[in-house]
Formats: C-alpha cells, structure tokens, sequence
C-alpha cells in the first residue's frame, strides 16, 4: 500500500508536535529540578537562616574594618552546641554577614592574623570572602 502525500505530511506534523511535546516536558522537569534543589539548598544550607544564638564574645580587625561576633545556639535536648561567627562590616552602616557554623563547639577563640584573616577556634577565614559552615565540610 503506498502513501499518499497527506498521509506523509501528516506524519510529519505528528513528528515535529511530539518533539515539541518532549522538549516542553524537558523544560519544565528541569525547572522543577532546579525549583526543588534550590528549596532544599534554602531549607538545609543557607547561611542567612541560621538561628541568632546568645552572644560569646568579639574581637575587632587591627585596622578597625571588621568586628566577628560569636554567638552560640543550643539545638535543644536531641542537637548540640554550635558556634555562630557574625562579620560586621564597621565602614558600612554595621551590615553583617554570618561566615562560619560549627557544630558541637560550645566557645569561640577569636584571633585576627592581620586586617582581613581571622582564625576561629582553629580556621583560618579571608574576610570578607571565606566562609566556614560544617555541613558543607
């Protein structure tokens, strides 16, 4: 049985809708890939979520740029102590940045290198740039 011109363009119409049917299909499971590993980035890992805690200590740069707070938070009866590292930028209306999380640590040894390393209960920082968080160890 030999095809008839309709039946051949047809087909052919058919071929382009289910490509375009698979790259929509494509598209939109990427972006509810994305939409999920964003959410759980969000939920899990980002810095700007983690809790106040009660405040350690602090200690200011030598050139007066910088000042790191700690802070430390308790998790509650089933999760330790963990230590919050606050930066604050003095020069810049006291806008902070949280730059190191560390879990089961109940003290903060604060100790600036020179005006933009610091060293945090025994890691070294690049301030304003480096940032220490455990659970991305």
């Amino acid at each position: 049985m030999a095809l008839k011109y309709q039946d051949v363009v047809v087909e052919k119409k058919k071929k382009k809708l289910y490509k375009k049917i698979f790259k929509v299909f494509i598209i939109v499971g990427l972006l509810f890939t994305a939409l999920i590993g964003y959410g759980v980035y969000w939920l899990f890992f980002d810095m700007k979520r983690l809790p106040t805690g009660e405040y350690l200590t602090e200690e200011t740069s030598p050139d007066g740029t910088y000042t790191l707070k700690a802070y430390v938070t308790n998790g509650g009866a089933t999760v330790s102590y963990s230590v919050r590292g606050e930066l604050v930028f003095n020069e810049k209306e006291n806008k902070t940045k949280n730059i190191y999380w560390n879990y089961r640590e109940e003290t903060a040894t604060i100790t600036w290198i020179d005006n933009n390393t610091v060293v945090i209960n025994g890691h070294s920082l690049d301030v304003p740039h480096d940032k220490f968080d455990f659970r991305n160890e």
